[in-house]
């Protein structure tokens, strides 16, 4: 199967405008997001979409693709969508441009459900959470998952309420955005309407699940942070740093 993956990014980011340009360790922090992706044997291609020219100009500068989309796009999926009419792979892979601690081995996994079974249009990496202040920040999103392994709930409140100390037997799940879909299943997604809990929650798998559609999990043992916040990009440069990260 052709598989590429799509990085969404744009500069109007609310919590942090100009977030895929920021300085990670002497480089742009999408720069990180897109040659980490590119050390993913199994991708055919990697793509930046984006509507801003200082992001276009950054990623070609380095080498990288730019696919350019419309302004008008709130959900980073509805922007991959665009991007996707214009590619031809069977599976796209969605990777946040806030996500610069992935690794290659976390792509492959990710896009294992869609290699094993045509009846998945959607997986979504997950990652346990073991600290209460991931567990109760709001730019954490969680996940509750079925006894199947699909999601049954994403949500930015702490989700299932459980006394902490009771992670290790009911574990407790954040979103990692590494996100394949199926390209046929994006493009539907993308002719769907919004719906009341996805706009309330800011959070693209809720069109799906509201819909009715599933979203297969994959646990990650791989300890990532996403960069929503300035404080964000200390706390993932510092330990980008401790480990080593070209």
């Amino acid at each position: 199967m052709r598989a590429v993956a799509v990085i969404p990014a744009r500069m109007a980011a609310s919590r942090f405008p100009g977030k895929p340009l920021a300085t990670l360790l002497g480089a742009p922090m999408v720069e990180h997001v897109y040659r980490r992706a590119a050390m993913c044997r199994e991708l055919d291609a990697v793509y930046v979409a984006t509507c801003d020219t200082d992001i276009q100009t950054i990623v070609e500068g380095f080498g990288g693709h730019v696919i350019m989309t419309a302004a008008s796009h709130m959900r980073a999926s509805d922007r991959t969508a665009e991007a996707a009419r214009m590619l031809d792979a069977e599976i796209i892979v969605m990777i946040q441009g806030d996500e610069p601690m992935i690794l290659p081995t976390m792509i492959v996994d990710a896009m294992a459900p869609l290699l094993e079974s045509q009846s998945v249009g959607c997986a979504n990496l997950v990652k346990r959470i073991t600290r209460r202040q991931e567990y109760e920040d709001p730019n954490t999103i969680k996940v509750v998952r079925n006894l199947r392994g699909d999601a049954m709930y994403f949500s930015r409140a702490p989700i299932p309420a459980v006394a902490f100390d009771d992670v290790a037997s009911l574990p407790v799940f954040k979103q990692v955005c590494v996100i394949p879909f199926r390209r046929d299943f994006l493009l539907e997604y993308a002719t769907l309407p919004s719906t009341p809990l996805e706009q309330q929650e800011s959070i693209d798998m809720l069109r799906i699940l509201e819909h009715g559609g599933r979203v297969r999990l994959v646990e990650t043992d791989v300890d990532t942070h996403a960069v929503d916040t300035p404080d964000d990009l200390a706390i993932v440069e510092a330990r980008m740093g401790a480990r080593g990260y070209p």
